[in-house]
């Protein structure tokens, strides 16, 4: 499955899911990968999923990222 994920930095650390979108906070600062990493681990948490069930397909470097979600 697949999802626009919209993320926003230094806020609660909330996620809100809309359809296929996913609006979510995150605590790290977007540098060396570790707003991504927080962004998959809570994502996993969220799903229940394991995090290397977790891909981002497009938007590495953006705050809209587009992710696949192997095992929905």
């Amino acid at each position: 499955m697949r999802y626009l994920v919209q993320v926003k930095f230094n806020s609660s650390g909330s996620i809100e899911l809309n359809g296929n979108e996913i609006t979510m906070s995150v605590k790290s600062e977007p540098k060396h990968g570790k707003a991504n990493r927080e962004m998959i681990r809570k994502i996993s948490k969220f799903f229940v999923v394991p995090e290397n069930g977790i891909r981002i397909i497009s938007g590495l470097t953006s705050r809209k990222k587009v992710i696949e979600i192997e095992s929905i």
